[in-house]
């Protein structure tokens, strides 16, 4: 079992950096594979970034390709997700998910198939 608590969300202008952090309590974390999405108001939930259980293996949405970086760091079991050149598209609720993914090498963009959701974290892009 995973428990995952988002921070790092806030207002910021168009062209700003956020960092986001997922911190993480369970033993299983370091085989867990973890993705962000994010929701907009009146929109679907969107993948954004996610990253495998060894770090090995990073995967972008295309709209953010070039501007958010995902990390983690199994010893401090978090998961980052550092976000530059930010728009006012990427406003949204941004919520941290994992699932159990030991050995795999994939990151799976749809969200049913994730056990572990965070609570979300807003961010806000001013233009």
């Amino acid at each position: 079992q995973v428990q995952l608590v988002e921070s790092g969300g806030g207002l910021v202008q168009a062209g700003g950096s956020l960092s986001l952090s997922c911190a993480a309590s369970g033993r299983t974390f370091s085989t867990a594979a973890i993705t962000w999405f994010r929701q907009a108001p009146g929109k679907e939930r969107d993948c954004v970034a996610g990253i495998n259980w060894n770090g090995g293996v990073t995967d972008y949405a295309d709209s953010v390709k070039g501007r958010f970086t995902i990390s983690r760091d199994n010893a401090k079991k978090t998961v980052s997700l550092q976000m530059n050149s930010l728009k006012p598209e990427d406003t949204a609720v941004y919520y941290c998910a994992g699932r159990p993914a030991y050995g795999l090498r994939t990151i799976s963009p749809a969200g049913y198939e994730y056990d572990y959701w965070g609570q979300g974290t807003q961010v806000t892009v001013s233009s």
